[in-house]
């Protein structure tokens, strides 16, 4: 016999879903909630709610209103995937065949929201239990979508197509693999290509969703059905329902991205289109889809040129697309000033702490990854949400407004794109624009200039420029507009030239404008409208890294308007203080230590760090900001250093105790790992800033023991705190290794096993090798100051090294530390690594061969050369790569000038020519310089 509710347990629990979602009575919420977690225990819970959620009209029994019966039922839902989750690997201990059976019918409710919250919890099922634990479930949904026999309700159709559109979207990966043989994606491809002709609008649209789920991830079924695929979207193009042109514009985007050549034959046509579609003023979100399509376009290589002849008709859209809309207007028109007002907490973004560059003993440098300043914009675009979904996350109000991805963003980020790939093209049609609109008497129009002119800053630079005189000082008086989103777009704006106005060469050009804007800019952090306050200030951290070191002579100024940002700010533009202050730091360097500096900077900076508690979100930038600034004033730092270590100390220690107790208590939050990873980071600092004996004396007095604190964070799960952890072991190995000496027989088994690419998990790949690259780092800082006394580890630590450089997975940065550290290892311990010889020479050849000449490089060629010399015989395979490498050290031997390396290329070099029979046809192998210098650098 099937289940049956009882009717005291149900009317029980919906009265416990009304409540949970009723924010009227918060005791009587809180207690529903706990209520509803005690609940879930029993597997029979899934049963009621799968009852409430597909029986609407019975729940009237139960005395609910309308409104009242679809918060119970979507509670319903909400609580039944949540109980799904939660049950995890044991969620075969559910009803599925009764639950089935009761979520199929909810898809076919009368109610929007419903068959919505339905489909969640079907995509839900599927990911806890594999489409083979409901293998009829998508032919189901698709014969009910594609209503071959008629019958099929409109209501039904769309929640199963809707449904079916959430489960490829949820599930890609599942959906593309292969069962028995054969890939479900194949047969539902020309399944959803059929269903995309439906009557039925909405239909239509989810179809074609589902069809775009796959197309970013180049499925083999997609590829397969291309040519299907675009014939249908050219004739879905002219669709009369928006939704389904949302998705038309989507495909076309994502097809640009896995296969441009498909789109090039078709691109005439389809500027007109996206022209048209970007024109739709009914429908923002259709614009936003069609704004999106330049992004995409002018970031492809292969297709950007193909816009080149069209740019007179997208540039005027998309200059049209930056003007805020109606709705977004009425919101900032006459924005208030309201900097003596306190921030809400809803009002403080959340933030995580800036992942450092991993530790490098080569080339000097850290790779960075520069994007483009508006186009990154793009990142912060959404997925867009169902029907009946609603986005907690906008509360509507004007603080919001200014962070939402939306088709002003878009647009301006496209023509940022265009005017980087066009240049002067670009100029000359958005020049019209310019003149007409701004100074325009609508401040939305004439924003809208100033966001455009700021938009084409970096790609039309040479164009703008001969204008620069006259817009430049238009800019610095629009400063003073009395609308705040003016101020606030100008800020940008100018930030944007001001890698123009600070390389200026001419002491009366700097004077005329970079001094000007740098004091415009700066004045506007203390504006009276907290917004503008955070524009300029964003604005100004722009301008530092352009200046950089051209800053100097203002330090003064600079430092003394910071210090009334640290008194007027509120906590919410506290955030960016602390960059500006850390971006100055990182430029200026030295002329921050000067007494005047000190003493005016730093007693603000400690005020704000006494109010900050130790699990506030803001002692992250706080931290952050404070290693900067201390490897700015380098031992002028040690006055502060005391009270900064020790309360790093205390941060760390607190948080991984903190951690211990989550892990023994499910119930309780784990403590973010930003609090470690920003406070080992500015213990870092500081013992890289102060004299050696200073440094040793914070390590040597802290409680508890740092190096015992030091071994928690190596081993810590999380990837971050061992990247920060590793950087720290190699400073210590660099600046006190007289303390951290007697900690070396508990840290080297722990790092020995952190050298293991087999670590790695390969959802955080580049985090794990960042961990890696650190790690030997530290390995070869700790070798070449241990000498013999690493020879009880050597063995083991080559292996894993000798992994790392065999691996050709392995980004270059990481086999670079690892060539270096390997070679250190051989300065001292080279009989145990001459065994091996034969199996890493090459390899270290072909690897270090490129990194630049630094004392780290020299160190590792004199291990290296020291471990050859004990073993010659072995370089047999890679004896002219050697005299190559050797030749090359001639031509550098001047930038690293060391007697102990160059013997040992001299020696080896005359024990080969003693040893090989017939040198001179030997050496006929390389190139005629080689040759040359290696005659002339060494006796041969």
């Amino acid at each position: 016999m099937a289940w049956q509710p009882e009717k005291a347990p149900l009317q029980e629990l919906a009265g416990y879903l009304k409540d949970a979602l009723s924010g009227h009575d918060q005791n009587a919420q809180q207690y529903a909630t706990m209520m509803l977690g005690q609940a879930k225990s029993s597997p029979e819970t899934a049963n009621y709610l799968a009852y409430i959620l597909s029986n609407g009209p019975l729940l009237q029994e139960l005395g609910l209103t309308s409104s009242d019966n679809i918060l119970v039922r979507s509670s319903a839902a909400i609580n039944l995937k949540n109980a799904i989750k939660a049950y995890g690997k044991a969620v075969a201990e559910l009803d599925f065949a009764y639950i089935h059976t009761l979520v199929l019918s909810a898809l076919q409710d009368s109610t929007a929201q419903v068959r919505n919250f339905a489909g969640s919890v079907i995509s839900e099922i599927l990911q806890r239990g594999g489409f083979l634990s409901w293998p009829d479930l998508l032919p189901e949904l698709l014969a009910l979508a594609d209503n071959d026999q008629g019958g099929v309700s409109p209501e039904a159709q769309e929640g199963a197509m809707s449904a079916f559109a959430k489960i490829c979207e949820d599930n890609k990966q599942s959906l593309d693999g292969e069962y028995n043989g054969q890939r479900p994606l194949a047969i539902i491809i020309p399944k959803l290509l059929k269903v995309t002709s439906s009557p039925n609008a909405k239909v239509r649209a989810f179809a074609l969703a589902s069809i775009n789920a796959f197309i970013p991830q180049a499925s083999p079924a997609v590829l397969g059905s291309l040519d299907a695929i675009l014939e249908q979207l050219f004739r879905l193009a002219n669709d009369p329902s928006d939704s389904v042109r949302r998705n038309v514009c989507r495909s076309f985007t994502h097809l640009v991205d896995v296969r441009p050549e498909k789109v090039r034959p078709h691109m005439s046509g389809l500027v007109d289109y996206f022209v048209l579609q970007q024109r739709s003023t009914d429908d923002p979100d259709l614009a936003l889809d069609a704004a999106e399509f330049w992004l995409c376009v002018g970031e492809n290589e292969r297709l950007c040129p193909s816009l080149g002849p069209s740019l007179s008709k997208i540039v005027p859209v998309l200059l049209e697309s930056m003007v805020y809309e109606e709705e977004d207007i009425l919101r900032l028109e006459g924005d208030a000033d309201d900097a003596d007002q306190q921030d809400r907490i809803e009002d403080l973004k959340p933030y995580f702490a800036s992942s450092k560059n991993p530790r490098s003993a080569v080339n000097g440098h850290h790779d960075t990854n520069g994007q483009n300043a508006l186009s990154s914009l793009a990142s912060q675009a959404d997925e867009g949400l169902s029907d009946g979904e609603i986005d907690e996350s906008d509360d509507g109000g004007s603080a919001n407004l200014e962070e939402r991805w939306n088709l002003r963003k878009c647009s301006a980020a496209a023509l940022d794109v265009l005017a980087s790939n066009f240049h002067g093209a670009v100029f000359q049609v958005t020049l019209p624009y310019l003149t007409q609109n701004l100074r325009h008497q609508d401040w939305p129009i004439r924003e809208a200039a100033v966001l455009a002119i700021g938009a084409v800053a970096d790609g039309c630079m040479d164009a703008v420029m001969p204008h620069l005189p006259d817009l430049v000082p238009y800019l610095l008086s629009l400063l003073n507009d009395q609308e705040p989103v003016i101020r606030l777009i100008t800020c940008w704006a100018l930030g944007r030239y001001s890698s123009w106005a600070s390389h200026l060469e001419n002491p009366n050009d700097r004077q005329r404008y970079f001094e000007p804007m740098m004091e415009g800019i700066l004045n506007k952090m203390l504006d009276r409208n907290k917004r503008v306050q955070e524009a300029a200030a964003s604005a100004f951290a722009n301008l530092e890294e352009k200046a950089t070191r051209r800053l100097t002579p203002y330090c003064g100024p600079i430092v003394r308007q910071f210090v009334q940002c640290f008194s007027q700010y509120k906590d919410r533009n506290m955030f960016i203080l602390y960059d500006c202050v850390q971006t100055l730091a990182e430029h200026v360097g030295p002329a921050l230590a000067q007494q005047e500096m000190i003493d005016t900077l730093m007693p603000a900076m400690l005020q704000r760090w006494s109010k900050v508690s130790d699990r506030s979100q803001e002692i992250f930038p706080l931290l952050e900001c404070l290693s900067y600034v201390a490897t700015a004033l380098g031992d002028a730092f040690a006055p502060f250093a005391v009270g900064v270590f020790t309360r790093c100390i205390h941060i760390i220690h607190q948080s991984l105790e903190q951690f211990v107790m989550c892990v023994n208590n499910e119930a309780l939050d784990k403590p973010s790992k930003d609090f470690v990873v920003t406070s080992l980071d500015l213990l870092s600092a500081i013992i890289q800033a102060l004299q050696s004996q200073k440094s040793g004396e914070l390590v040597q007095n802290s409680q508890p023991r740092f190096f015992d604190l030091l071994l928690f964070c190596m081993e810590d799960p999380s990837n971050d705190v061992r990247q920060s952890s590793y950087a720290l072991l190699g400073d210590c190995a660099v600046n006190i290794f007289h303390h951290l000496q007697p900690f070396l027989p508990a840290l080297i088994p722990v790092l020995i096993r952190q050298l293991d690419l087999d670590n790695i998990k390969v959802q955080d790949i580049e985090n794990g090798f960042s961990v890696i690259n650190n790690a030997c780092w530290s390995c070869g800082e700790i070798a070449i100051r241990e000498k013999t006394g690493m020879g009880p580890y050597v063995e083991q630590i080559y292996q894993h090294l000798l992994g790392i450089i065999s691996n050709p997975e392995v980004p270059p940065s990481v086999n670079e530390n690892a060539v270096i550290a390997l070679g250190r290892l051989g300065v001292d311990c080279s009989e145990t690594l001459a065994p091996h010889l034969c199996e890493f020479a090459k390899p270290f050849l072909r690897i270090i061969g490129p990194v630049e000449y630094t004392d780290e490089k020299a160190h590792a060629l004199v291990g290296f050369n020291r471990t050859v010399e004990r073993n010659p015989q072995a370089m047999e395979d890679c004896l002219v790569e050697y005299f190559r490498a050797s030749a090359a050290y001639a031509r550098h031997s001047n930038s690293v000038p060391d007697a102990d390396l160059a013997g040992s290329f001299q020696r080896n070099l005359v024990g080969y020519r003693n040893l090989i029979p017939n040198f001179e046809p030997f050496l006929q192998q390389l190139p005629e310089r080689d040759i040359e210098k290696l005659r002339g650098s060494f006796t041969l």
